[in-house]
């Protein structure tokens, strides 16, 4: 048995460092090198190029090095009715709720605009608000989405959670399935999105959604691009509805240079770095299923196929 690493950036050696570290007697390989395609039982990928699959005749299961596997169900060429993993990871849950408490006390005193403004000359004094003032609510309730609202909490935001089904987090009012989705928006003077990319979900952040929350609401993506229609934040962003948005995931990436977003002043960017599986935090339970895998045992975070997650 052995594992292969597929991914398109310049991480497959610090994966396979930290993987031999852990178990050196383990056979590992990047897809890139020369390799028994017949001995390979385990992909470990992401982001990895369509169709690089295909050629591992005995692969038993596929595992995401990250929280999201949509790269994956969408890659049509990928083997059928193979068990695909993701990593659920503490580091990754507070490493995201921090990016995202960053982006809104940004937000809150105007640190974003400020920027703008020392870079044309302007010194321009601007109201600022308080913690107090603003309901978050987010769009999404697993493990980064409880992580976020317990820290918003903390911080002594009021906040709202939406999910598919019913949670219940302590100071957190929560809300469940279609029939409280509207009565979430309503309130939901920023809107954080971490819901997992699916059928159901792609496209979600548009108009319609946009118009439900209160006037001047900021949005915050760092779940998937696919969740965000572009022109509607953007027409909404125009018109004045939205106050302002923050962004770290995008329908192409690294975003097209000439892409509207990049120059609006409304729109506040990072390339796709919120939060980064963290190798040394992550490879434990990537070995846990490996040897899970080999003995026949139920795999951990295994992704339920009709969710999508």
């Amino acid at each position: 048995m052995a594992i292969v690493i597929i991914r398109q950036d310049d991480k497959i050696e610090l994966w396979k460092k930290a993987l031999l570290t852990k178990d050196p007697d383990l056979e590992v390989y990047g897809y890139q090198e020369n390799h028994p395609k017949e001995k390979i039982e385990m992909a470990l990928v992401w982001k990895h190029p369509n169709g690089a699959l295909v050629d591992y005749p005995n692969l038993k299961l596929i595992a995401s090095s990250g929280a999201g596997v949509d790269f994956i169900i969408e890659d049509e060429t990928a083997p059928k009715n193979l068990p695909i993993t993701r990593v659920v990871d503490d580091m990754l849950a507070k490493d995201m709720s921090e990016h995202v408490l960053a982006v809104i006390l940004s937000h809150l005193k105007n640190l974003d605009q400020y920027k703008i403004n020392q870079i044309k000359g302007i010194w321009k004094p601007m109201q600022y608000h308080r913690i107090s003032d603003f309901t978050v609510g987010i769009m999404g309730m697993g493990a980064l989405g409880k992580e976020l609202a317990t820290d918003l909490v903390k911080y002594g935001f009021k906040v709202r959670g939406w999910a598919n089904s019913e949670k219940n987090i302590d100071n957190v009012t929560c809300y469940a399935g279609a029939s409280g989705f509207d009565d979430f928006l309503k309130t939901a003077q920023i809107l954080v999105c971490l819901l997992p990319l699916t059928d159901e979900t792609s496209g979600i952040l548009n108009k319609k959604l946009f118009k439900k929350l209160p006037r001047n609401a900021y949005v915050i993506n760092v779940a998937r691009g696919g969740h965000m229609v572009d022109e509607d934040l953007l027409e909404m962003l125009n018109n004045g509805h939205l106050s302002g948005a923050g962004l770290d995931v995008y329908h192409q990436e690294p975003i097209p240079k000439e892409h509207p977003f990049w120059s609006h002043e409304k729109i506040q960017m990072t390339p796709h770095y919120a939060s980064v599986s963290d190798t040394n935090s992550v490879v434990p339970q990537i070995l846990d299923n490996y040897e899970r895998l080999i003995k026949g045992k139920k795999l951990l975070n295994e992704v339920v196929m009709h969710r999508g997650y």
